[in-house]
């Protein structure tokens, strides 16, 4: 990622890009994905951009990654039925198109309200 330019994930967490917010403390912002896969699915993403994937984030603050693992634990509760799947897209050939680490948080499929 550039330094000279912010993340669209830090652009969201300074407010200069509108979200659907779900949760926030002082470390995470989480909100709705704008092309969801799934009935919920969320993106739970660290308002620091320093590590630019989970790999980085696992190295350089583990409890930062507890934090996200705890916060979609919680959402899953409260947006779903407590089943989730949690993933972390790591280069872009496995799909990371984002060099900001975030989780996806899914649960239940678009139209069936289930898990598949």
């Amino acid at each position: 990622m550039s330094e000279s330019e912010p993340s669209i994930f830090t652009r969201i967490v300074a407010r200069e890009i509108p979200a659907d917010i779900v949760f926030e403390n002082d470390d995470i912002i989480a909100f709705r994905d704008i092309n969801p896969q799934a009935a919920v699915h969320l993106l739970i993403v660290p308002k620091t951009e320093a590590y630019a994937n989970v790999v980085e984030l696992a190295a350089g603050d583990p409890a930062l990654l507890a934090q996200m693992v705890d916060a979609a634990a919680q959402l899953a509760t409260e947006h779903a039925s407590g089943e989730f799947r949690l993933i972390f897209n790591t280069g872009p050939s496995a799909g990371q198109t984002v060099f900001h680490v975030h989780a996806h948080l899914l649960s239940g499929s678009i139209g069936e309200g289930t898990l598949g």
